[in-house]
Formats: structure tokens, sequence, C-alpha cells
């Protein structure tokens, strides 16, 4: 919800405060708040689709600097819409800003606070491969986050103006004055780092007001269930202190006026006596206590979970509950099923995520939609139907879909989708994709699902992308590094933020679509092809500038990525060319490049000659037999970097220098 203007407000007064030396403790962490924290005010670019690798080395950083004072996190993830849709008014009124937001960045290039698409499943990946204990909630998590920190009496790590009106026995650490890159020591002791910490007593003791009575005031303050401000004829302002002004008048004005109640519902009572419209009394009052029911703290049921690995029960009467099968709940509340699986099944509703695109630009996510058909066909069976909420224009678009299914989907069931054969869970996943499996095989596992992704997407894009578009993404994939390619391409910073190239970013956002309805299928599936490294396959500001080397002619330097980016065009010009003869199948592709491009994929005389061995054994042996070896043993690496991520980083990309 947040509480308008109580953060200013505290700013104001940071007597209310505590300096703290934070070490040694547990630490339970607002996960959406901090995904959003750290993105947006680490200057990564919002506008070309997500700096990804990049955003992987700062959640990197942020775990180690909270080991090295030996502080352990715990992180918890809102997770579906409310099922009785009690804020459903606000979420579209956000979703409409958002969508302006969106438009704003597009036109100006200037950041406006839009979350690139797949940077939470990064932030998700992130975590697991760093052993960060991680729950997803099956609703808002803010009284789940608080209840357990009651439960632990350990501090909150958040922004969210919320945690200011939870009774916490160890208060809240606001992020904007958590230095956790400020890391300090004192002579003999533990790191620590550096903070404020904020209790409600303290508050409550400034201002002088009763304890109880702060949930009053949050609701009269405003909140997601009604705005008082336009509907009483008194103004707050008024009790405010000389001197107030803007909403820290309101605030003040509001707590001093407080003084004279005792009990929450006299303060209610005198509040909604002179409405303008006293015919809705009766519905304010209701929501007021809405409000204020939001802080009351229900008993915990995140211990078992994060202690013993239990499922919480879904917190909804039966007939509810009954709709999220038995088998869904524990990946639901360990992230590895999206949220928006919840919507689907208990409001027959998805909403889609907002790209920053043109208002003239048709909806990224059109080219997807089939994709979803057959989630839904598989979630829902054939009776169901989805209201989908996409973006037409500048204003919000209410779309009615009907599942569809593939061949193999239609005899599926829900409830027991967990237990069928794993090669008949993959056959649905390549028919939604429309991609074969033996299509697939000579590219390593872990980028089977992207490439059979790139596959759909060039089927289905409009306009279709252009063949620069296509090799620089296809270059990004085979890389594997997109920190290294941005060096090999010597893209300065001021680089990162070039002009938006509308059709192309339109484009990257289609396919950013497309992989990331893929993985919420494969997921949905139970994993028949392995989860790619989000962060190993796309850097929006390094794809964006490569396309524009290439159309350019602009000097390229060299790696070592050749084969594996043979193997990608390959397959996916089999499914883009499809009149493409088999003689063709087999040639060169480098022979389509230009001279710049080619002086990418120059050879050392070692390499030509394994490049020319490898062609003479391709239909002996499969390619993917080639790069097995060396595809697990960076994810051995991978898995193995929690303890000195940066350290292992540099280990990473030994042997890999630029000629």
């Amino acid at each position: 919800m947040g509480v308008r203007g109580l953060t200013t407000l505290l700013e104001n007064h940071r007597s209310i405060y505590q300096d703290v030396e934070f070490r040694k403790s547990r630490l339970v962490i607002d996960g959406l708040n901090l995904l959003f924290i750290l993105y947006f005010n680490s200057g990564l670019d919002q506008n070309h689709g997500g700096e990804y690798a990049s955003f992987e080395v700062l959640i990197e950083k942020f775990i180690k600097a909270l080991r090295d004072c030996r502080i352990s996190p715990y992180v918890v993830l809102d997770g579906g819409s409310d099922h009785t849709d009690k804020k459903l008014e606000t979420v579209l009124l956000r979703a409409k800003d958002q969508i302006k937001k969106a438009h704003k960045a597009a036109e100006s290039n200037m950041p406006r606070g839009v979350l690139p698409q797949l940077a939470k499943l990064v932030f998700i990946q992130t975590l697991d491969r760093l052993e960060v204990p991680l729950a997803q909630c099956y609703g808002e998590a803010d009284q789940e986050i608080a209840a357990l920190a009651r439960e632990w009496r350990v501090p909150v790590l958040s922004k969210d103006s919320d945690f200011y009106i939870f009774d916490l026995p160890a208060g809240l650490l606001p992020l904007s004055h958590f230095q956790w890159e400020a890391v300090q020591r004192r002579s003999g002791g533990l790191s620590f780092i550096p903070c404020k910490s904020y209790n409600t007593s303290s508050f409550c003791k400034f201002f002088d007001l009763q304890k109880q009575l702060l949930p009053v005031f949050a609701a009269l303050a405003g909140n997601d269930y009604v705005n008082l401000r336009t509907e009483l004829s008194v103004s707050w302002t008024q009790f405010a202190p000389e001197g107030c002004g803007g909403v820290k008048s309101v605030l003040e004005g509001l707590l001093r006026w407080l003084l004279r109640f005792h009990r929450p519902q006299d303060a209610f009572e005198a509040a909604l006596r002179d409405l303008k419209r006293s015919t809705k009394k009766e519905e304010l009052l209701k929501n007021l206590y809405l409000g204020m029911e939001e802080y009351q703290l229900p008993s915990c049921s995140l211990t078992e979970f994060f202690i013993h690995g239990r499922t919480p029960p879904f917190p909804a009467a039966e007939e509810v509950a009954g709709l999220v099968p038995a088998w869904t709940r524990l990946p639901l509340f360990q992230a590895r099923l999206h949220r928006d699986l919840l919507d689907v099944l208990l409001l027959n509703r998805m909403s889609l995520s907002i790209f920053v695109d043109h208002r003239d630009s048709p909806s990224a996510h059109r080219t997807s939609r089939m994709l979803r058909q057959v989630m839904y066909g598989l979630l829902l069976g054939d009776g169901g139907e989805v209201m989908e909420r996409d973006r037409d224009g500048l204003e919000l678009d209410f779309i009615t879909v009907r599942p569809t299914f593939t061949e193999t989907s239609r005899d599926l069931v829900l409830s027991s989708l967990d237990q069928v054969e794993p090669s008949q869970r993959l056959q649905v996943l390549l028919e939604a994709l429309q991609v074969s499996e033996d299509s697939l095989s000579r590219v390593p596992p872990q980028l089977r699902l992207p490439v059979a992704a790139t596959c759909y997407w060039l089927q289905r894009a409009q306009p279709p992308p252009a063949e620069e578009l296509l090799k620089a993404l296809l270059l990004g994939l085979s890389t594997g590094d997109p920190v290294r390619l941005r060096a090999a391409l010597q893209i300065q910073n001021h680089q990162r933020r070039q002009d938006l190239d509308l059709v192309l970013s339109h484009s990257f956002n289609q396919w950013q679509a497309c992989l990331k309805l893929g993985i919420q299928l494969n997921q949905l599936l139970g994993f028949p092809l392995p989860e790619p490294q989000i962060s190993r396959l796309y850097e929006g500001t390094v794809i964006h500038q490569l396309v524009h080397r290439m159309q350019s002619g602009g000097k390229l330097w060299t790696f070592e990525s050749v084969k594996l980016f043979q193997t990608f065009q390959a397959v996916v010009h089999r499914f883009h060319t499809r009149e493409t003869s088999e003689t063709q199948k087999k040639a060169s592709l480098l022979d389509d490049l230009n001279p710049d491009l080619q002086q990418l994929f120059l050879l050392n005389e070692d390499e030509e000659a394994e490049a020319s061995c490898s062609v003479r054994v391709q239909e002996d042996l499969r390619l993917s037999d080639l790069v097995s070896v060396r595809t697990r043993y960076r994810t051995n690496e991978r898995n193995n970097r929690c303890k000195n991520p940066e350290l292992a980083r540099k280990k990473e990309c030994r042997g890999w220098d630029l000629l």
C-alpha cells in the first residue's frame, strides 16, 4: 500500500531514527523493494531491454557485503493478486501511469522507472545461485514479512512506508539509509554496515501519539482502499504547526488532530462526520477498517518454509484454495513458478507487463499470445477463458482470450501434470514453440529454450526483424558473456545512452516477450528443458550497439564462439527460411556476413584446424557433444561462485583475451 508522504515526513525529522552498526544478524528483506531500488539506483539502462549481466554483478556485490558482516538474508517476494480484488482500482490506475511512463521513456530515451522485462528473473536466479533463502508468497508479502520479522525479532530491510506502521520488535532498516557499499570494520571487530534504524515507539513518542492509533493514522492518510482528501470538508492542514507545507503539513496536521482520541472507532466516526456526500459514509467507514486491518499481523507462515522447507497452507476459503493444485504450491513458494499463474487460476486474468515502447507501436505481447493460450489450456482446460490486460496506444485494453491446445497437451490435466512423463511434457513445450527436438539436438542444453523461443519469434514477429538484428541476437547468445562482449566492442559508458531506435527496440521487446513466456511454460511443465541464465543471454545496450555497428560497417573485434554461432544460425534459418536446401544448410554460414563482421570470427591457426576437423566429423558426432564438456564445466563454475563471486568472475574470464 504505502502511506503517501510518510518517508518525506521522517526525512524532515531524522532524530526519530537511530544510527546503527548492523552486523551478525538475520535480516528479512522486502524482495521486490530491493529489486527496484538496486536496479533503478544503480544507473543501469532501462530503455534498451535491460542490462542483465551488470545487474547480476550488482546483486552479487550486495549479498557479498551482507555476508562479509555475517548478516544472513531472507528474501520475501510478492505473489499473485488478492483473489477478492479489493485493490483492483488502485492496480489499474498504476498500470495506466506505467503505460504513460513507458511511452515518455521511448520518446525521450530518459529513464522513467520502467523495470526491464526479465530483471526479476535475473534477481531470482542470482539469489538461487548464491544460495540465498527466498520465498514467493501466495499474495502480497508485506504482512508475511512483518510477521516473520516479529517472530524472529530481527529487522526488516525495505523502503516501503508501510513498514513504518507495523509494530516490529527490531524495527525497520530503511533501504535509503542502508550503506551496503560502504562496509566498515572497527579494529579487532566484525565488519558492519552503517545504517539507520526506525521503530514505532520512537515515532509515537516524537509525535505524542498512542501506538494503537498508528494504523488509524495510516488509513486516514490515504491507502489503496480510500482517499479521504476528496471526500472530507475538513482539511488536516489547519491543525499543522506553523511553517509546515505540502504533504508534510497534511500528515503533521493529521497527527495533531489524532491526539484527542484514544480508540480507532472514535477517530473514524469523527473524521466522517462532515462528509461532502453523506451517502458514502458506510462504504468509506468499511474501507477505513480494511485499511487499518492491513497492519494487523497474522501468525507467521514463513518460518516453517525457511527452516523446514514446508509449504504454508493456501490463505483462502477451501473453494478458492482448491483451484490451486497441491503440487504447484511448493514451486510457487520457491519462485520456480511465476506468480501470474495464480491470477489465471483464481481470477481468470492475466496482467501483461509494460515495455518501453512508443504509443504508436502495437503491444509487443501480441507476438507471444499463442504461447499464453497454450499455457491457459494447461491451467484451465477447455472450458475457461482469460481476460488479458494489455496496452493499446496509451490506454489499457482488455481482451478475452480462449485457451488453445497442442496435439499432446489436449489430454493433460493440471492436477496431475507433474506426473506426466518428461518426454511428453517436453513435446508439449516444443509443439507450443513450433520446433522439433531433432532441430535443437546440436544446441547446448542450457541454450535450447532461448534458441527455440527465437525460432518462434522469427515466425511471428511484426515487422519481420532485419538480418543484422538476428545476427546480433545470436552473437550475444553464442558469446555467453555480455560483459566481455561490451569490452570487445569497446563500448564506453557514454555510448550506453545511445538514441533509442524504436523499430529495433520493438523487435527486441517482442523477442523478450516470447522468451519470457517460453520460460513460464517450461516452468509449468516441470523444466523439460534447462532454464537459461538470463544474465548470459542479453545485454540490451550491447546488442543495440552491435546492430548499429553492423549497419554502419564499423570495426568489430575477434572472439571465439564461431561454431556455436553457426549452430544457432543453422537452427533458426531452418524455420525462418524453410525453402533453404540441404546443401545451403550445410554450407559455411560465415559467407553471409559482411567483411567487418567476419573479423569478429578470425581464428588462429589452431582454431582453424579445430574448425576444419569439426566440419569433417559433424555427420558422425553432433556439435552438442563437442561443446557439452565446456558447457558442463562453465555450469559447475557458475554454481560454485557464491562464496566469492568477484574472484570467480575473474577466473572465469581468463583465457578470453581479445586479439
